[in-house]
């Protein structure tokens, strides 16, 4: 085992045994174990194809081109409306993790496969998402602000544009957007640390609750 996933491993708080079956399933793959973003990665010719992550509700196996896969059991989860890539089986139990072993080391090996084949997922253009007139109109009134938005990286500009889209009524649209210009005019995307506590930067992983406290 890496020494890094191992350390990891051992010293989580939560999801400990459940993390460690996956891990366990995983290993048997052949693919190369790795440790990224601070959690265990498993990789096939230097591409990333799995990794292990904890959340509070949940631990989760995910494929990072999970959008490829078949799914025959109909259990792959896309994490948010944002990711358009990768996909999650999710467990809160080992009993769960026990009972989809097969399917689990199947779509392991259907995953590699995927990846050997050097298939792509197509993603959606940033400009191919419309801008909601809501925020055309901002941009008019505040030149900078279109500046900042505009300096984002595409990922990020896509995340705030499916953010804001996606509310049916204008008023909403209106509050999503006042709600994020502080972010946006900092260059922090809709998912990101702004508190500097995160222990998964640049992603947020909800360490700003605990200073309100």
């Amino acid at each position: 085992m890496n020494s890094e996933v191992a350390s990891y491993l051992d010293n989580l708080s939560a999801w400990q045994s459940e993390l460690k079956l996956l891990q366990n399933y995983v290993s048997t793959s052949g693919l190369v174990e790795e440790f990224k973003w601070m959690h265990p990665c498993y990789t096939h010719n230097g591409k990333n194809v799995v990794l292990l992550h904890g959340f509070k509700n949940y631990c989760a196996i995910l494929f990072t081109k999970g959008a490829l896969l078949k799914d025959t059991e109909n259990i792959l989860v896309q994490q948010t409306e944002n990711v358009q890539s990768a996909r999650q089986i999710r467990f809160t139990t080992i009993s769960e993790i026990e009972a989809l072993e097969k399917t689990i080391k199947t779509y392991i090996q259907e995953a590699i496969l995927v990846e050997e084949s050097g298939l792509k997922i197509k993603k959606k253009k940033t400009a191919a998402i419309d801008v909601p007139e809501e925020l055309k109109e901002i941009f008019s009134a505040q030149p900078e602000f279109e500046k900042a938005f505009k300096n984002l990286t595409p990922g990020r500009q896509r995340g705030y544009l499916l953010h804001f889209t996606q509310a049916k009524q204008s008023k909403t649209r209106i509050a999503r957007i006042e709600k994020n210009m502080p972010r946006i005019l900092n260059g922090k995307g809709l998912n990101d640390c702004i508190c500097g506590q995160s222990k998964r930067m640049p992603n947020c992983d909800g360490s700003h609750k605990t200073l309100a406290k």
